[in-house]
């Protein structure tokens, strides 16, 4: 479930600073002026004043219907989130004698997270005995990078955390360039620039 996003603003009587570079509401600049003035200002257009900007040296506000400049700020930042999307560490875990039906299942997820632009931790648990047989861990993590090929880069090699090995691979993208005779040409690109 995702978290509510949550943004805050300064509005009105809220606002502390005492000068105030004003932008009204047809999104021109009125200028600077003391908060009091401003605040006349938005009451007689019956809209809010909210501080936007607090950093700058005046602060920077604007003379807006505070619930949809609210809606408008809140819908931009779940666009850009959605945008950002990728690139979360996913987690896939093995049994080092596991069976092949399990097996072809769990790398199909690996693709499918690596098709989403997420990094990887392949995690192989052992269990009792299963600790006397640590080269089955490291032969399963190294079918898999075969099996996913040039798709991947290796970002940690396998090592062990107490009973676990574990490992993490992000996609390898390839982009078309074309070169100065108008070619197109692969270039792969690896993940930890992105």
């Amino acid at each position: 479930m995702n978290k509510p996003l949550r943004l805050f603003w300064r509005t009105n009587h809220e606002i502390t600073a005492r000068e105030l570079r004003v932008i009204g509401a047809d999104g021109k600049q009125i200028g600077i002026m003391s908060t009091l003035e401003a605040l006349k200002l938005a009451k007689e257009a019956k809209l809010d004043l909210v501080e936007i900007t607090a950093k700058a040296n005046p602060p920077i506000a604007k003379v807006v219907d505070y619930s949809k400049f609210r809606y408008r700020e809140e819908k931009k930042l779940k666009a850009q989130t959605k945008k950002n999307k990728g690139g979360e560490l996913k987690e896939i875990r093995f049994s080092p004698f596991i069976a092949e039906n399990d097996y072809q299942t769990r790398l199909e997820r690996v693709r499918e997270f690596l098709a989403q632009r997420n990094k990887v931790r392949l995690v192989v648990v052992f269990k009792g005995r299963q600790l006397g047989s640590k080269r089955f861990g490291y032969e399963l993590l190294n079918r898999v990078n075969k099996e996913l090929g040039e798709n991947i880069s290796i970002d940690s090699e396998p090592k062990f955390f107490g009973r676990h090995l574990a490992t993490v691979i992000s996609p390898r993208l390839n982009i078309k360039k074309q070169n100065n005779n108008g070619e197109n040409q692969n270039q792969e690109i690896n993940n930890k620039t992105l």
